[in-house]
């Protein structure tokens, strides 16, 4: 291989890169695009203490970016003294990184746009010029207060950079990105974003963490529609933002993480939010949040990465633990105060969230089993009745049992369940025989059946509109749920090959909490396991085992709650399936009286119309 000249590669001369080339390959890792300069100025401004922060950025941000604050400002002395490589004031030794405070610590910022751009600052009564091809031109100006930094002519000596900036209306939307993620976190200080001459956005000081949320995102719904928990730990401490289940979005777009001030990439705390948050927003859709935690800085690692996106954690578990529980209880109380208090809850958009399909996709991605039609009604009412366990799922009479044959090759037979009390109507219907040990409920009236698939009851002054298919799928679900500790031995043990070390070390520790819910395994070779007993839900093989548990990298527990999602919905009555009056009764006392009164992948049991919408829809008064 030759180089341009001609001569083998061999034989290049080893030379040292000149001042100005070095300057320019060193600051491409902090400035690759206007947003860098953005972040950069604003992680100073905030660590000066200001409470006013306006950010002006002219042709993308290639043009012009001014940022101005009304922080501590700076001296002459550190003036000259700036925008020098490695020049700070947040620390002073190594050991400083184990405990930082503040944003900016490293010192390469200012040098960095230095090195690209025109660069000038502006502080008490004087301003400093600094570019490549000037150095710390000082001079006096009228005193301002606080500081003023701009940077000028993004790239034009470097304009190999250049051309792979994009058009200024893009560069522009990364700038605001880039500046709604510094002001978020920050609800006490002002934050002023104007472009091209036009204001943006305008955020006030004193706002809640969910009101800046909102108003960062411009999201449309009302700030009531959001909740903020609250948790800590030890060496931690976390606000969560999160929007109500109508506030649902398609994709984790408007999920963010923040760790003492800071956005970062952090999959496990985002992982942290679905887990919290599955099974409470519908057909596969996602929360509208952001997690806002404080670790204690000897704790967390900032210096991984040249932008500051990433971080390195001693040990994330406790908070991840942290926020996933915290969520996940403040949804289930919240979900039972809104769908079974006295009061009805006035926002009706949760309470009638979307009825979607109920085989869409659960909240981790994994497709709920298709619903396949069985060969007579009488069959489905035995796998319904086989999943539900010891008790009947609609009349609660005892049901006999008998053995069926084995299933699956090398496993062992399993028991299944048939209730007495099941009649068939008729090839596309199905009855119950209502059970004389139903609890009564206080204001309870069973009115009918509708559209194939409501049960219409009135309760407390309001119509409830019961969707049989998930009320009877979240009543399997629990069953399940409570029997999760059952285990199937294997005739035959079911080998499984990891691909890598990483993934032998992950189903290492996740292997005793597996146990815990029937899957149990052993390594008998580097990356190798087998397995010799499955939890009697589980239809598949060693094969699609793997692949769910290491797609997603789910936890053990999480992993036992697919899986009895998936064989709910599949075994819970259908949209279309004709109940009788007692068994449509049955299940209707039977889906009030559930503990968390949404199916499994986060649709509600029911929902109401009061008597008052009633009135408004005919226009009565």
């Amino acid at each position: 291989m030759q180089d341009q000249s001609g001569a083998p590669n061999s034989q290049r001369q080893i030379r040292i890169l000149n001042a100005e080339t070095a300057r320019k390959i060193a600051a491409g890792e902090v400035i690759d695009r206007p947003a860098s300069i953005v972040r950069e100025t604003l992680d100073n401004s905030v660590d000066s203490g200001a409470t006013q922060i306006n950010v002006e950025i002219e042709g993308g941000g290639i043009d012009k970016i001014r940022v101005q604050d009304n922080g501590c400002g700076m001296s002459r002395e550190n003036l000259l003294m700036a925008a020098h490589p490695h020049a700070t004031s947040k620390i002073s030794t190594d050991t400083d990184l184990l405990n930082l405070t503040t944003l900016g610590f490293r010192g390469e910022a200012l040098a960095s746009i230095a090195a690209v751009s025109r660069l000038s600052i502006t502080s008490g009564e004087w301003k400093m010029r600094c570019s490549i091809t000037e150095d710390h031109v000082l001079e006096p100006c009228a005193a301002v207060e606080g500081t003023i930094v701009c940077a000028e002519n993004l790239f034009e000596n470097f304009p190999a950079r250049r051309q792979f900036l994009k058009r200024p209306a893009s560069e522009t939307k990364m700038c605001r990105q880039t500046f709604l993620e510094k002001a978020m976190p920050r609800p006490d200080i002002a934050f002023r974003l104007s472009v091209d001459g036009q204001i943006r956005n305008d955020f006030r000081a004193g706002q809640t963490l969910k009101e800046r949320f909102c108003a960062a995102l411009d999201i449309q719904q009302s700030p009531d529609l959001f909740y903020e928990i609250k948790g800590k730990g030890a060496g931690f401490s976390f606000s969560l933002v999160i929007g109500d289940p109508c506030v649902s979005r398609q994709d984790r777009k408007d999920i963010y993480i923040f760790v003492n001030g800071r956005r970062i990439a952090e999959y496990s705390l985002l992982q942290a939010i679905e887990y919290g948050a599955q099974g409470y927003f519908p057909n596969g859709t996602h929360p509208a949040a952001a997690l806002f935690a404080q670790v204690q800085p000897d704790l967390v690692d900032f210096n991984i990465h040249p932008a500051k996106k990433e971080a390195r954690f001693k040990d994330i578990a406790p908070l991840h633990h942290g926020v996933s529980s915290a969520l996940r209880e403040f949804f289930r109380a919240l979900s039972v105060k809104q769908m079974k208090g006295g009061d009805i809850d006035e926002r009706q958009d949760f309470l009638g969230a979307d009825f979607g399909s109920p085989s869409a996709p659960s909240f981790l991605g994994t497709q709920a089993a298709p619903q396949t039609e069985p060969q007579s009604r009488f069959e489905k009412i035995s796998s319904l009745a086989d999943l539900a366990g010891s008790g009947a799922p609609l009349s609660g009479a005892s049901w006999p049992t008998k053995a069926s044959p084995s299933y699956g090759a090398g496993r062992a037979p399993r028991i299944t369940e048939r209730p007495q009390n099941v009649r068939v109507a008729s090839p596309a219907s199905w009855t119950c025989e209502q059970s004389s040990s139903a609890a009564p409920q206080s204001g309870f009236r069973y009115i009918g059946r509708a559209l194939g698939t409501f049960i219409i009851i009135e309760k407390n002054k309001a119509l409830y509109f019961v969707d049989q298919h998930a009320a009877h799928e979240r009543y399997l679900f629990d069953k399940i749920m409570e029997g999760q500790d059952l285990r199937q031995p294997l005739l035959v043990p079911e080998k499984m090959e990891l691909d890598s070390e990483e993934d032998d070390a992950y189903l290492e520790a996740a292997a005793p909490e597996l146990k815990r819910y029937g899957f149990e395994c052993q390594r008998t070779a580097a990356c190798q396991w087998q397995f010799t007993s499955f939890n009697p839900l589980w239809k598949g093989g060693v094969l699609e085992l793997k692949k769910l548990i290491f797609e997603n990298r789910i936890e053990p527990k999480e992993l036992i709650r697919k899986i009895a999602a998936m064989a709910a919905c599949r075994s819970a009555v259908k949209d279309g399936d004709v109940l009788d009056d007692a068994a449509a009764e049955d299940l209707a006392r039977k889906a009030f009286d559930l503990p968390d009164p949404h199916c499994p992948h986060g649709r509600p049991c029911w929902t109401v119309v009061t008597k008052e919408k009633l009135f408004e829809l005919v226009k009565r008064t």
